[in-house]
């Protein structure tokens, strides 16, 4: 009994690794994460970079068993359609949005980081948008909220998203068969993880010590 306690820590991370999870799932688990992050307010801290980098990597090494192009492809189409949800709930609810209270899942300054970037790049903001995390779950929402044109809004964010998914697939890829990184892979792997999800954690992290300072000042 004790030794399943033990080990209960063990697994419960290997559950979230993005290694295991698409070891399991396969392009599935990676295509969620995409449309999660990008479609899905909630799920802004989903480290999708990471899971499109772990599935070039696993294709390279046969562990994937689909092809480079397939995988591209139709990353950008699970990113497209998450954009697409996020557009459509900001159509619907965005004057809702603008009046919810800050939550573990939800911060009003992320909803301002997306309009600062249609301040400073107009419309092209959701190209631009999708290259940066919290930013490429908050731009398409605010696209929505906008009333943006559907037609153009699809255009801006397939640019986008062919920008940042492919060079992420590609990266991975290469590093999966190039004989002198062979030997690191895992190394690697988990190095780009801790690059990709260190600054998204602590962004969470501090943005959950703020709120509960504030929550203490009122009380």
């Amino acid at each position: 009994m004790t030794n399943s306690l033990n080990a209960f820590p063990a697994v419960l991370l290997s559950v979230f690794n993005p290694e295991t999870m698409i070891q399991y799932g396969g392009l599935f688990i990676i295509l969620l994460a995409v449309y999660a992050q990008t479609g899905l307010f909630f799920c802004f801290f989903i480290p999708s970079g990471v899971f499109l980098f772990t599935g070039g990597v696993f294709v390279a090494t046969g562990h994937l068993q689909h092809s480079l192009v397939t995988v591209c492809i139709s990353s950008v189409l699970a990113s497209v359609a998450g954009c697409l949800t996020a557009y459509w709930f900001g159509r619907k609810t965005g004057p809702l949005l603008y009046k919810r209270k800050d939550s573990k899942f939800f911060r009003q300054a992320h909803l301002k980081a997306a309009e600062n970037f249609y301040e400073k790049y107009g419309q092209f903001a959701l190209t631009i948008g999708l290259l940066f995390p919290i930013t490429r779950t908050f731009a398409p929402i605010v696209g929505g909220i906008i009333r943006m044109n559907i037609n153009r809004f699809i255009v801006l964010v397939f640019i986008g998203s062919v920008l940042w998914i492919p060079v992420f697939i590609l990266a991975g890829y290469l590093v999966g068969i190039v004989p002198v990184f062979k030997e690191y892979v895992s190394y690697i792997m988990i190095s780009f993880i801790l690059i990709v999800t260190t600054p998204i954690i602590i962004r969470i992290i501090r943005e959950l010590k703020k709120a509960g300072k504030e929550n203490n000042s009122d009380h």
